[in-house]
Parts: C-alpha cells; structure tokens; sequence
C-alpha cells in the first residue's frame, strides 16, 4: 500500500504544482480560466491513473477451483506519450489569461511534461484608469523531476468460489502519508468457459471472460501549508473503472502465455476544495476576493486494449511480465503464491 500511497503523493504534490506555487495567482486571474488551464493541466495524468489501475487483474484465463486461492505483488509503469506531456493553451479561450511574450497560443506543459524554458502569463483587468495585472509562471509537471512513467504497486489476491468462477479483490483501507489519504477498492469476476466444454481435459487452453471494477479515492489536504489564506484548503479525487475484458491462455504445468482483449471505461472527478482568500485580482473592485469550492475537474474515458503476457509456475510460487496496449500502454511485473 504504501507505493500507491506514494504514487499519489507525487499526484497531488508534484503533480498539481498549481497548489504549491501558483493556485492564488491562478484563482486571481479568475475562476473561469482557472478550472479552463487546470482541465488542460490535470486530464491526462486522471486519465493515465485510470488506465493504470485498470490493469493486472488476470494472468492466466484459467479459474481457481473452488476455495483454492492466490495471492499476487503487481507492479505497473504506465509510459507517458510525448502528446500526453503538452497541451494548447489559446489564449482567445480565456477571459484574462494571456502569454507575456504576446503569443496568442502555444502548447504548455501537463502535469506530465516540463515548460522549458520556463513559460510566463499574465491576466490583467482595467476599470477606468485602474489596471491590475497579475503575472506568474505556469506549473511544471512531472517530466521536471525526470519522472517519464506513471508507477503503482499493490496486492491482490483471487480465489474459487464454484465451478469455472473465481473472485478478485484489491482492497486497502484509506490511510495517510504527508497529508496524502489514499483508499483503494477493486473487485472483479472471471468465468472460464471451456470448462464446461467436453474436451476440456484434452486442449491445455482456456478461455474465459472478466469483469471488474476499481474505485480510488484520495484526498490532499494542504490548508496548514500557508499557501493560499483560508480554510479547509484541499484537493480530492475519486476515480472508477469498468473491464470487459476477454482471456485466453495455456494451461501447461510451468510455463504458459496468455493475452486479452477488451474495452474499458472510467470517470474520475477532481474538485479543489475549501475555502480561498486571494489578495488583488479579478474582480478588481475587492481587495480580498473569497471562494468557496472554487472548480472541479471532471474526466472520462474509453477504449479497447489488448494484453500478452508470460507465467512461469514453479509449485505454489510464480513470477509473470506482461504488456498492455492502450492510450496509455503499460508494462506489468508480480510475484504470486497460493494453492
């Protein structure tokens, strides 16, 4: 658990460099632009966090019998598409935010990627003779720290429940890293099919089918780091998925291959909490502005995805790698034991 502890810890505190440098100048430059730039900023890494934990739910298409179970170590590292590290930030699509270069658009760093050299904006707001203007320099993400790949790790474990089915489950109750809460629960469902076939016994594959679901909540809360005056200050994030996922395999002794074709879905919400008390800024009649609950982020996502993969079983220990193609491709390595 505490790798995908520390997995959100880079997601909230790299991640959304906004929070720790750049979430008061952003909010003065007002609400709309604010949640436009963090929408740019932030999908792609909700995105490649939904695809991540959609995979290493089967190694093999071949079910448990009943009350025969297995425990599993998986790791994933999700790579990260240069497309994925940058997004167009056109300044005709916002009310205050503009390049200080003058540029009406260029492509800015997501929370992937790395504005180099550093990138300036400003908003400003006239009223009569009165002009306010706000400059700061926007967030890098995680391509700054030389971090190319999105990494988790987790236990799971799956165990027969009656003939040709067996139940996955990940669970971990939320706990708390540096003002980090993470809480993970996935359960699934897998049926092999050629267990009901005649010649099963005959052919070592297997075919089956999977379903499964997975449900992240996590929660920053930074309201003691002075960044921002105010209240209750944090970000919170709750990310599901839905697998439909088709599996086949060989059912030799030691060493067999499996792969799988499917289709997964998710939504994930990230809403910037609490109370905010920004000096200057937009609208320039107030010298302290306060929000409350200031935006959220809401993303979703679709598409099939295939894996191959290897498992070598030696008694009740195995080892298995496997490589998972989709918008974000993922490599995936574990150790399992059981009966």
């Amino acid at each position: 658990m505490k790798y995908i502890a520390t997995t959100l810890f880079l997601f909230f505190s790299i991640l959304p460099a906004i929070a720790q440098e750049n979430l008061e100048d952003l909010l003065a430059a007002g609400i709309e632009d604010a949640q436009r730039f963090s929408a740019g900023y932030i999908s792609p890494a909700t995105e490649g966090m939904m695809y991540n934990l959609s995979n290493s739910w089967a190694q093999s298409a071949e079910v448990k019998k009943p009350l025969k179970f297995e425990i599993s170590i998986i790791g994933n590292a999700t790579f990260i598409k240069d497309d994925n590290k940058t997004f167009l930030l056109n300044t005709n699509e916002y009310n205050n935010l503009q390049f200080r270069d003058g540029s009406s658009s260029k492509q800015v760093a997501t929370g992937f990627g790395e504005n180099n050299p550093a990138i300036l904006v400003f908003a400003e707001v006239q009223n009569g003779p009165f002009m306010e203007e706000v400059e700061f320099e926007l967030p890098q993400g995680l391509a700054s720290v030389n971090i190319n790949v999105l990494p988790t790790a987790f236990l799971q474990g799956r165990i027969g429940v009656f003939k040709a089915t067996e139940i996955k489950l990940r669970y971990f109750p939320k706990i708390e890293r540096e003002d980090v809460k993470t809480g993970l629960l996935g359960v699934g469902i897998q049926h092999e099919f050629t267990e009901w076939l005649p010649a099963e016994s005959v052919f070592p594959i297997a075919i089956s089918g999977l379903i499964t679901y997975n449900n992240l909540d996590a929660n920053y809360d930074f309201t003691d780091d002075d960044i921002v005056e105010g209240e209750n200050q944090q970000f919170d994030l709750k990310l599901s998925t839905w697998v439909f996922q088709v599996q086949a395999s060989t059912k030799l002794p030691v060493f067999n291959v499996y792969g799988g074709l499917g289709y997964v879905t998710g939504k994930s919400d990230f809403d910037v909490l609490g109370t905010y008390r920004v000096r200057g800024g937009i609208p320039l009649f107030e010298t302290t502005n306060e929000f409350t609950d200031p935006f959220s982020v809401e993303n979703k996502i679709s598409g099939v995805r295939a894996t191959l993969g290897a498992k070598l079983q030696l008694g009740f220990f195995g080892l298995h790698a496997d490589y998972n193609l989709s918008e974000y491709s993922t490599v995936t390595v574990g150790t399992h034991f059981g009966i």
